[in-house]
């Protein structure tokens, strides 16, 4: 058998699953006005899964949502975010290309935002 060279182990690393994502609730909170009172605003899907490196590093994610490959993907990402060799390819490769397709998006719905804003005011007349 041969052995596997960095980018193998990059690409498909060895981990099992320690908890295989699940679906579930959580309770949404919220207060009013910011510091009010806390009152529940409703409940959320959440996904939630656990996996262990090799090595024994555990991952973890909790995701908004019923998407279980993505929540093993994320958890297995947390793992290998913990590992030294790893983090900072996964920093070059993943992290800040995401950041930055993020920023693009948000700037994005600002001008569209921004293109549509209608501002109101009042006329003063002068005849009180």
């Amino acid at each position: 058998m041969e052995q596997q060279t960095d980018r193998q182990r990059w690409l498909q690393p060895a981990f099992t699953l320690v908890r295989p994502a699940e679906i579930g609730l959580t309770r949404l909170q919220a207060r009013m006005g910011a510091t009010g009172k806390r009152f529940v605003m409703g409940d959320a899907t959440v996904t939630r899964a656990v996996v262990q490196l090799d090595d024994g590093t555990l991952g973890y994610s909790y995701l908004l949502g019923r998407d279980k490959a993505h929540a093993e993907r994320c958890a297995l990402l947390d793992a290998l975010l913990q590992q030294p060799e790893t983090r900072q390819l996964l920093e070059e490769k993943i992290i800040t290309p995401l950041a930055a397709w993020r920023d693009e998006q948000r700037q994005l719905r600002a001008r569209e935002i921004a293109s549509s804003k209608v501002d109101f005011f009042t006329l003063v007349r002068g005849d009180n």
